[in-house]
C-alpha cells in the first residue's frame, strides 16, 4: 500500500483558532494518489454490500460520486440546510467548532435500503453520525462508512453505530 499521508497538508487555526485543518487538496492534485484513494474506498464500501452511497457535503462528494459510479449505485447527497430543492429530512448536530444542520431529500433513500457513508475525514464523528441519523430517519440502515482520514485521538468512531468504518489514513 502506498503512503500518501505526506499529501495531506496541515493548516493551523482554520477555520478558526485552535483547529488544525487537514487539507486534502495536494492529494487531489496527484492523479495516482486520488485514483488510489477512490479505488480503495470503493473496495472497502463494496464489502458491506450497500444499496446506496451517502456522501457528505462537500469533500465527501469528491470520493462518493466516483464510488457510486464504480459500484453502479445511487448517490445520495447530504447537504447543508437550504441547499436541496425538494422536500427534505434534516438533522442538527454538533461540530468541533459550533453546530450545523444537514439534510437529504425525503425520497433519496427507500425504506430498508442499505447505505454506506462517505466523507473525507472522521474527526469527532458528528457529521457522520448526522448522516447515519438521516439514513435512519428516511427508513434506511447504515451498513458501513469509508473515509480518507481518521483523527483517532478525537474518538469520533465511538459516536457511530455498530458497523464497519474503513479509513485509509490515521493522522
Amino acid at each position: 500500500m502506498p503512503n500518501y499521508e505526506h499529501l495531506i497538508r496541515e493548516i493551523p487555526d482554520f477555520p478558526e483558532e485552535g483547529i488544525l485543518f487537514r487539507d486534502i487538496t495536494p492529494l487531489l492534485l496527484d492523479p495516482d494518489a486520488f485514483a488510489w484513494a477512490i479505488d480503495r474506498m470503493t473496495q472497502d464500501a463494496a464489502t458491506v454490500a450497500p444499496d446506496v452511497v451517502v456522501a457528505v457535503e462537500a469533500r465527501g462528494y469528491l470520493f462518493g460520486a466516483p464510488m457510486a459510479r464504480a459500484l453502479d449505485l445511487p448517490l445520495i447527497p447530504v447537504r447543508k440546510i437550504g441547499k436541496l430543492p425538494y422536500k427534505t429530512v434534516s438533522i442538527e448536530y454538533a461540530l468541533e467548532y459550533g453546530s450545523a444542520t444537514v439534510e437529504i431529500h425525503e425520497d433519496g433513500i427507500q425504506p430498508g435500503q442499505r447505505a454506506v457513508l462517505v466523507d473525507d475525514l472522521l474527526a469527532t464523528g458528528g457529521t457522520l453520525k448526522a448522516a447515519e441519523d438521516l439514513v435512519h430517519k428516511a427508513g434506511g440502515t447504515t451498513v458501513g462508512a469509508t473515509v480518507l482520514i481518521e483523527l483517532a485521538e478525537l474518538s469520533g468512531r465511538g459516536l457511530l453505530g455498530d458497523y464497519p468504518v474503513h479509513t485509509l489514513m490515521h493522522l
